[in-house]
């Protein structure tokens, strides 16, 4: 995605932010790993809807000066508060009573006011006290968004002007392949292709997706062992040209580029063998919920934030036991972003999509 890795910068400012606890097969052969091996456990339940819209993350103000970052999330059908200390508390919903209830030790609980308006996050008020919503939740115009400074044509003509940093190898032959070409089964929803990405406007030309053989190969494999268990793979980024990395850095600020690879490094997207991906159901073809969206700037989007649903946790989950299990390591920072063990032998590449003939999509 985004995420710039060789940056330590990046990874402090999110811990900082989220402030909570973080728990050489080459080809499309099945292996003897059965499926359910990779299940986190029994499937548990969604959340029930009653309150479930209530589940993020929140600041705690008291008369604005007082503040801290709290969670509320579900776990066994039931809601909790989650501390930066680790602590869960158990809360209640009376909407009878239009009030979240919030224990205390000394005065037995809390009864918070529930606002709702529309167009806004719900939030939670008592006197001087308040509990307001900071994520994105399901809202996809809340995505992390800049404004550049040129035109994105105009960062586009610089970015195919400038010439990639130079590396010595040795490096293997790029030898890039087409996913749905490989297998029919993926699916495409490729962001930067479209305008409901963090520029707001198409980056690259063509809706495609590609990568290295053998990280392709692997992906297969991932897509195979899935499928008995009801899910597909939808991708959202694979290889990307090094001069989108270079229009992503000169489009974004300077206090927002600890979210962007810095060109003169490259990233392993350019190499290749990074995807940015999710689950779909393939009773319906939807994608699935995870606990925080794609794109997203913000503690849900760490592979272990401990928010969201039990549901959303166990296919978060899913996803990284199935990649982890033909040699991809997620992102630290990114649920969705994968690197291939092997990404190290490949090159930064520099191909417009129009460009590319990709290799046959042999087996």
């Amino acid at each position: 995605m985004l995420v710039n890795r060789s940056s330590p910068a990046l990874l402090a400012a999110l811990l900082c932010l989220c402030l909570f606890s973080l728990p050489a097969c080459l080809n499309t052969q099945e292996t003897s790993v059965p499926a359910h091996s990779l299940l986190p456990g029994p499937k548990p339940p969604d959340a029930p809807s009653e309150w479930k819209r209530f589940v993020g993350i929140y600041e705690y103000s008291n008369n604005g000066k007082y503040k801290r970052t709290v969670i509320i999330l579900e776990r066994d059908q039931r809601p909790y508060m989650h501390y930066a200390s680790g602590l869960d508390q158990e809360i209640r919903f009376d909407f009878k009573l239009r009030r979240l209830f919030v224990p205390d030790s000394v005065k037995g609980s809390w009864g918070y006011e529930i606002v709702e308006q529309p167009g806004t996050a719900a939030y939670f008020i008592y006197m001087m006290e308040s509990f307001l919503r900071t994520d994105a939740g399901a809202d996809l115009s809340r995505f992390y968004h800049v404004n550049p400074a040129r035109p994105v044509a105009e960062l586009r003509e610089t970015a195919l002007a400038a010439k990639p940093p130079t590396e010595t190898g040795p490096f293997r032959n790029p030898d890039l392949v087409e996913l749905t070409l490989l297998d029919p089964a993926f699916h495409l929803d490729i962001r930067y292709a479209q305008s409901n990405n963090f520029l707001s406007t198409p980056v690259y030309s063509q809706i495609r997706a590609f990568l290295q053989r053998p990280a392709a190969q692997a992906l297969v494999r991932v897509l195979h062992k899935l499928h008995p268990l009801g899910y597909g793979l939808l991708i959202h980024d694979a290889y990307r040209p090094w001069y989108v990395t270079k229009i992503f850095w000169d489009a974004t600020p300077p206090e927002g580029k600890i979210f962007v690879a810095d060109p003169q490094k490259g990233s392993r997207h350019n190499r290749g063998c990074a995807i940015d991906l999710t689950l779909y159901d393939l009773s319906t073809g939807l994608p699935i919920e995870m606990p925080g969206l794609y794109d997203e700037m913000s503690p849900r989007s760490f592979p272990n934030f401990p928010g969201g649903t039990s549901l959303q946790r166990w296919q978060r989950d899913l996803l990284r036991r199935a990649m982890e299990s033909e040699g991809f390591t997620v992102n630290e920072a990114e649920w969705w972003h994968f690197d291939f063990k092997e990404w190290r032998h490949y090159a930064i590449l520099n191909v417009p999509f129009e460009g590319l003939n990709p290799s046959p999509a042999r087996h």
